[in-house]
């Protein structure tokens, strides 16, 4: 028995789902509108104020996709009724963020500053008043692009393993090594 896939979606107010016969569904909300080819073996329906999909076979390949686009219908819902966000906070002497004409400008402590120019479904803005370090918040409906540009941006200077400097998810815990002791 599937345990995701058999579950409904539920729509909040103001959430219009549109199907068509080749699987393409189009979620519209109050933040904006996501669309997603969904696999043409489900069956997506919408009834009640609910998203259900069902599978036609018990094989192996539908088993996996069914799940899979249930989860990706219920994350469309979340992003266009609530959205997404995702907070990366920079450590280090020097280290520092600003956001202006919608490019994020980074000082990581290399010998230039890089510029991240985001996707236009993205909004990112820089929090400095949360202590002594910036604080980068990226918004948008896509749970996907927003978590692939945060990933982005870690990675130009991810966290180093001895200092604990560099760019990190908010609540991200970083193992730190010890360093060299004196040889005596």
């Amino acid at each position: 028995m599937a345990r995701i896939g058999s579950k409904p979606i539920q729509l909040g107010d103001g959430i219009n789902v549109d199907v068509d016969a080749k699987n393409f569904v189009t979620i519209k909300g109050p933040k904006g509108e996501l669309s997603q080819q969904v696999d043409p073996d489900m069956d997506v329906t919408v009834e009640d104020g609910s998203i259900v999909v069902n599978r036609p076979t018990d094989q192996k390949r539908h088993r996996s996709v069914h799940g899979l686009t249930r989860s990706l219908l219920a994350n469309m819902v979340e992003g266009v009724e609530n959205g997404y966000k995702k907070e990366l906070t920079i450590i280090g002497v020097g280290y520092r963020a600003s956001v202006s004409n919608g490019t994020l400008e980074l000082a990581l402590g290399y010998s230039h500053p890089i510029f991240f120019l985001p996707p236009d479904e993205i909004d990112i803005s820089v929090d400095s008043g949360r202590g002594k370090n910036d604080v980068i918040v990226i918004e948008g409906i896509d749970k996907q692009l927003v978590g692939q540009v945060a990933a982005k941006i870690r990675s130009l200077r991810p966290p180093e393993p001895y200092n604990g400097k560099g760019v990190r998810y908010v609540g991200e815990h970083v193992p730190l090594k010890a360093g060299k002791t004196a040889a005596r």
